[in-house]
Parts: structure tokens; sequence; C-alpha cells
């Protein structure tokens, strides 16, 4: 691949292409989520869950490597063995900057799990064709989750776009189940009060 014109899509596929390789099972998030339900918006960052097997460490590492992107075996494991903080393990891409953030499904952590459960296979087109994704409830719930805690307006135009494109269609009994838990839902109960005006 001529990483001179590298794109953001390629660089998904590179990233995924690890993750396969290491038998790493994933689930896309963020933005790119945000693409299949709801509209797109520019990005240059690639949020991702992970599962990874400690035996699976050595290989995944590897893979990033020979995708130019440099993941040492200890920085992973220390970040899967990691419970007091959720941050994530970054892969960069050392010729284009892109970045990926790849955040394991650690013990305890219910709300991951099961998000994890609930992934959705959806085809984003060429030349990603059929990836794992977020279900909309739970890039909802995470949205409202990270905007509560950084007060960036991005993910409450991720949501808006997802609620105004799918409708109906989204299991709001759910993410009002975990926005409650999350202690996110006088945030959820204000933003769908303003989609609703808009209608």
């Amino acid at each position: 691949m001529n990483y001179e014109i590298l794109n953001f899509e390629d660089f998904i596929r590179l990233v995924l292409e690890a993750l396969e390789a290491a038998g790493v099972e994933y689930l896309i998030g963020g933005a790119v989520a945000a693409w299949a339900w709801g509209e797109p918006r520019a990005t240059l960052d690639l949020d991702l869950v992970v599962n990874i097997p400690l035996e699976a460490i050595g290989t995944l590492s590897s893979e990033l490597k020979q995708r130019d992107m440099l993941v040492p075996e200890e920085i992973i494991l220390d970040n899967i063995l990691e419970s007091r903080a959720d941050l994530p393990i970054n892969a960069i891409h050392m010729f284009s900057g892109y970045k990926a953030d790849l955040y394991p499904v650690r013990d305890g952590d219910e709300l991951r799990a099961v998000a994890f459960s609930r992934r959705r296979i959806i085809d984003l087109g060429e030349p990603l064709g059929e990836v794992y994704l977020h279900a909309p409830e739970d890039l909802i719930v995470y949205k409202l989750w990270y905007f509560s805690m950084g007060q960036q307006t991005k993910h409450l135009r991720d949501i808006t776009s997802v609620v105004m494109a799918l409708g109906d269609e989204l299991d709001f009994d759910y993410v009002e189940l975990w926005a409650r838990k999350k202690g996110t839902l006088a945030i959820w109960e204000e933003l769908l009060a303003r989609i609703h005006s808009k209608e």
C-alpha cells in the first residue's frame, strides 16, 4: 500500500486486518459507527472495543507492527490488567498520523460486556465491507457518558443524527436504563425534548 495516499478508510482496514489476523474480536464505535446509524462527520480517530485474549497479545503487537503501528506487548498487557481507569491502547500509524483507540473489554465492566454482546455486523461498502459496530443504542449510551465527562458537543450531534435517522427503530427503554445507570438520564431527556421540538 502506498502510504503517501493512505486515506482514513484504508487505515481502518489496516487496523481491522491486524485484529483479525491476531484472532481479536472487535466492534467499532465513535464517529465511524455514527456514519452507519446517523450521518457522516469528519474524524481522524478510530474508536474500537476489543476482546483481547492474553495469548493473542504477542501476535496482535506483531500484526500492528507489520502495518506500521508500534504497540509493544507490555503496553497491551498493562492496559488490559489496569482496572483503575478506562484508558485505551493507542495505535498510531507512523506515516499518516491516523490513530486507533482500542478499549479492552475488562472484567467487571458490565456496560462494555453487554454492548460487545450486542454488536452488529453492517456493510459499510468499499473498501471496508462488512464490519462489527456498536448497536445504535449502545453508541448513544456511550456518547451521553462521554459528553457528561468532557462536554464535547460532537457527541450530542452524533446522538441527534442517530435518533433522527432511526426514530422508532431504537430501543428507547434500553437507552433510558443505561442512561440512568451512568447518571446521564437528565442529559438524555433534555436532548430528546430538543429533538422532538424540531420535528
